[in-house]
């Protein structure tokens, strides 16, 4: 007879954990659990809803529809018609875009290891914390924040055959006769914006090198000068192994951004003379606005987003963290 009420009182207690009952309240109501409406299973969807949206609308859409584009005879202005993939089998049939491609690869082969290598040099620079260090930094990186554009149409006047800064400098220096014409010469063209890119991106390049150096542990460098290593060996033993994943960064950020080199070569050659400096982005730039061949140019366009997307991860994993 008396196990029966114990048996009661131990289901109610059960029944009072399950509901809630007997805990403590604030300001007379009990605190929220984990299946309570303040933190209800979909929140994270409703907070996450406009992103997603975001990125449907002006990634994926635009994605798609010209992805649709590329499989058109789109004009630009006029009618057009579905032409299945017979822009993408005659991608490579064009000579000018072939140019364009061989020319890119050159161009970003030419400008990728300066612009690592004066980076990190001039991270080395400026990675101490003496004095003058921050207005070093300042110098270096400004080229970056006036921008290629800007540095472009700079450059138009001052490589001037003969009332340019270029050739008045380099006549002072007794290189030239002060008269060169730089931007109707293929190879000089090329040279030149070579040198204009490294000096304008290589800014990017210390900054973030120079972060990447700046979280290597001071110890790690105290206990190297105790060993007795010289300077570069404290660099290639030290430094560099860990701020790979920096460098990995630096350059395939240096190579995306050669690949799709377009402002400076439009503003200072336009692809000139000829056809001699046309980049891929200039070669679909004409296909697509000049030529009025939209549907080709956004083929080119996808199939160039396709090689980047390819270069991007064999980069990565060439550069990777290796165990």
């Amino acid at each position: 007879m008396s196990t029966i009420p114990a048996k009661r009182t131990s289901g109610s207690a059960s029944r009072s954990r399950r509901s809630g009952a007997g805990r403590p309240t604030v300001g007379g109501r009990r605190p929220a659990t984990r299946n309570s409406l303040t933190h209800p299973p979909r929140t994270g969807a409703f907070l996450v809803t406009p992103a997603i949206a975001f990125v449907a609308v002006f990634v994926l859409a635009p994605l798609l529809f010209a992805l649709y584009i590329s499989l058109t005879n789109w004009p630009l202005i006029g009618p057009y018609r579905f032409i299945g993939l017979q822009n993408y089998l005659t991608l490579f049939q064009d000579p000018t875009f072939v140019h364009a491609i061989g020319y890119t690869l050159l161009y970003t082969a030419i400008v990728t290891v300066p612009i690592l290598a004066l980076g990190y040099f001039l991270a080395v620079v400026v990675r101490a914390r003496r004095r003058g260090s921050t207005f070093l930094r300042t110098v270096f990186f400004l080229p970056y924040v006036v921008g290629l554009t800007t540095l472009s149409f700079t450059l138009v006047l001052e490589a001037q055959p003969n009332s340019g800064a270029v050739n008045m400098v380099l006549r002072w220096l007794g290189i030239t006769d002060g008269s060169t014409a730089w931007l109707v010469n293929g190879p000089l063209a090329t040279l030149l914006i070579c040198v204009l890119v490294v000096w304008a991106v290589s800014g990017l390049t210390m900054v973030l090198l120079m972060s990447a150096m700046q979280g290597v542990p001071d110890e790690v460098y105290e206990s190297a000068q105790l060993e007795g290593a010289s300077w570069w060996q404290t660099e290639r033993l030290i430094t560099l192994p860990m701020i790979r994943s920096t460098v990995a960064l630096s350059v395939i950020i240096s190579v995306i951004g050669s690949l799709l080199a377009f402002n400076q070569f439009y503003i200072l050659t336009q692809g000139g003379p000829g056809t001699e400096t046309t980049t891929i982005v200039n070669a679909i730039y004409n296909r697509g606005f000049v030529n009025l061949q939209l549907g080709a140019a956004t083929a080119e366009s996808i199939a160039l987003v396709v090689v980047i997307a390819a270069v991007t991860v064999f980069q990565f994993w060439a550069l990777r963290e290796k165990d």
